[in-house]
């Protein structure tokens, strides 16, 4: 058998589904089977949040920076949006006006994601008073011995 997340061979992790009772062959999927803890406890997010979804739920849980990176995306929408013509009604969109929108949104999307992540990619040194952005940047060489 194969792991449902990797696809590696299985190595006797398993998953039941509860929404069964314990006499009911439909709670032990045969191909719920994982090789590791990790690939399992993936498989428990995920049905977890599909679960929840189907509830009427979120589907997925959107952390403070994906959601501060959705909200620096609306400029770039409207951008797009107002190159085509706020009066066009997005069903009336060709295939390049409405690839043109998912563009502007991909891309501000991933820019908001590296800003955020070069801003967070060296922890501030304790003692400047203005945090650098590679601490090691005063090196001749890559070694630093």
């Amino acid at each position: 058998m194969k792991c449902w997340i990797c696809k590696r061979q299985a190595r006797g992790y398993g998953f039941t589904d509860g929404r069964y009772e314990a006499a009911d062959p439909r709670r032990y999927p045969m191909d719920w089977v994982f090789c590791s803890r990790r690939c399992q406890d993936a498989f428990a997010a995920m049905y977890g949040n599909w679960r929840d979804g189907r509830k009427g739920g979120l589907a997925m849980s959107v952390s403070d920076i994906e959601q501060g990176a959705r909200r620096a995306c609306l400029k770039a929408f409207g951008a797009a949006a107002g190159h085509i013509g706020f009066d066009k009604p997005l069903g009336a969109y060709s295939e390049a006006e409405a690839l043109a929108v998912i563009d502007a949104i991909v891309t501000r999307y991933s820019e908001a994601m590296v800003e955020h992540h070069e801003a967070s990619k060296y922890p501030p040194v304790r003692g400047l008073e203005n945090p650098v952005s590679d601490p090691l940047a005063d090196f001749d060489d890559d070694i630093p011995f």
